[in-house]
């Protein structure tokens, strides 16, 4: 099978509103919708992408559930804005580095654990 892109991605949020709150605050994503009160659709600014958050009951394992991270890119001279924006914000930054081949990252969490790269 050949897949043409990754339609969406959806996350288990704890608390709807304040995953909502920083998915827009800190990375700009716009609310498409939602579907009942457990559910909106975002999207990020200029972008054709499409990623869901899912309120649920029961506490989070972000370690077993397979999702190792997901990531955002940003220009590399945006980059160094881009980290300073995240301790701005607060976001707990995990590590800030190179890749092999020279692409810059920022690993940091959201508020449910989730571990997010915003790379080059």
């Amino acid at each position: 099978m050949k897949t043409q892109r990754l339609n969406h991605l959806q996350i288990a949020v704890t608390d709807l509103d304040r995953s909502l709150a920083f998915y827009e605050g800190l990375f700009g994503m716009q609310e498409l919708f939602r579907a009942g009160p457990d559910m909106v659709f975002l999207k990020s600014p200029n972008a054709d992408d499409l990623f869901t958050l899912r309120r649920v009951d029961e506490p989070l394992d972000t370690t077993a559930g397979g999702l190792q991270h997901f990531g955002f890119t940003v220009s590399k001279e945006a980059h160094v804005a881009a980290v300073e924006e995240v301790r701005a914000f607060g976001a707990e930054i995990i590590e800030v580095g190179q890749h092999g081949d020279g692409a810059a990252y920022v690993y940091l969490k959201d508020p449910d654990g989730y571990v997010i790269e915003i790379g080059t």
